[in-house]
């Protein structure tokens, strides 16, 4: 089944996304700047803002995928 028709496959690809983008702000902050006109640009920029601000609630997001990924499957 696709990443996007499974709704935990979704969860886990965009906690994927903010973790990486979040991860990848540090390392080339030029990539993620609020005024881009790219629409992947700007998404990846929500994507950082929403890895900083939300951090605690993203690595709890994180962890219980972890968790499911090991002993559920």
């Amino acid at each position: 089944m696709s990443a996007i028709l499974s709704f935990e496959s979704t969860v886990f690809v965009l906690l994927l996304l903010v973790c990486t983008a979040t991860y990848l702000r540090q390392y080339r902050p030029t990539l993620f700047h609020r005024d881009h006109t790219e629409l992947h640009k700007k998404f990846l920029y929500k994507c950082s803002v929403v890895g900083d601000r939300l951090s605690p609630w993203v690595a709890l997001g994180c962890f219980v995928m972890a968790i499911r990924v090991l002993f559920v499957y």
